[in-house]
């Protein structure tokens, strides 16, 4: 049994255990703005439940606070970005952000969660300057190659868009990280191999995998209320993640085995809200099944 997580990546990188803090960067989304569309992607419920709020600062402080009981008396962070697109700003804007976020020493790296669709020159610039200074890691919520998934997401960009977005970013020396949902109406277990395999040979660095939960106040909620699809078994999901992780490669830093929203907003899957119990699950699956990433590549 073997994948390459991320907690083993960053024990070799940092030599102990590094707290990611969520961060707002108050940044929109070209999706919800009226750019490309009003309504967000089809299972975004907008919250950013869990990120700190205010000026970075005191965001910080106050995520440092949350995990202060078990990070010790010497922490590592990481400054993370997650919530709508955090590069949809302008560059002064970004730098001064960015910058703030970087600059307590407990900081290690940065993680920006953005669209492929909004890096422009500019920005991809700063981040290869900020490189220098401590490493950038990029998210891409790429989800799925398939194009007809890929409309009923509303996803708002093309799949080239992403390759060019991926090359620029490596071109920049940045880390680039992608996610994947599975479990997405329509598609079979060999689809979402499909997406995972295209994803490691994009040039990314990690991949994050998610199950397509349905949150309240969505309109994926609508959709699933109205029986149009059903949310994955437990037992379905982690045949999919397993066949996912042998088809990208050995060295690919695995960030997530599996993702969860907000519990007070959870509809569906159920089994979903009880995270520990999950994971066990995953674990004990890819052990009995002897799991090894990159094993359908031949690597």
């Amino acid at each position: 049994m073997y994948w390459n997580s991320l907690s083993t990546f960053l024990k070799k990188e940092y030599g102990g255990k590094v707290y990611k803090l969520s961060l707002s960067s108050g940044c929109s989304c070209p999706n919800r703005d009226g750019t490309l569309d009003t309504r967000g992607c089809v299972f975004c419920d907008g919250s950013g439940a869990f990120a700190a709020q205010g000026d970075l600062p005191a965001q910080l402080t106050a995520a440092m606070a949350r995990v202060a009981a078990k990070a010790g008396p010497s922490p590592r962070y990481i400054a993370y970005f997650q919530s709508f697109t955090n590069t949809y700003a302008p560059v002064d804007l970004l730098r001064t952000m960015y910058t703030a976020a970087m600059a307590p020493p407990e900081i290690v790296a940065l993680s920006i969660a953005t669209r492929p669709d909004c890096l422009p020159p500019e920005v991809l610039a700063l981040l290869a300057e900020l490189n220098r200074v401590k490493p950038v890691w990029v998210e891409l919520g790429l989800q799925t190659i398939h194009p007809k998934t890929a409309a009923y997401l509303r996803r708002g960009y093309e799949l080239p868009v992403y390759e060019t977005a991926v090359r620029d970013l490596k071109a920049a020396g940045i880390t680039v990280v992608v996610h994947q949902i599975l479990g997405l109406p329509g598609e079979s277990r060999e689809m979402m191999a499909e997406t995972a395999r295209f994803i490691g040979r994009s040039g990314a660095d990690g991949i994050k995998f998610h199950l397509l939960h349905v949150l309240r106040g969505t309109d994926l909620a609508l959709d699933w209320s109205a029986g149009r699809f059903e949310t994955m078994t437990q037992e379905a999901y982690i045949a999919a993640l397993e066949a996912c992780l042998q088809n990208i490669p050995r060295e690919m830093v695995v960030h997530r085995l599996t993702g969860d929203g907000a519990k007070r907003d959870l509809l569906s899957p159920a089994w979903s809200g009880d995270k520990k119990r999950v994971l066990n699950a995953i674990h004990a699956s890819l052990k009995q099944h002897d799991v090894e990433q990159g094993s359908a590549l031949g690597l």
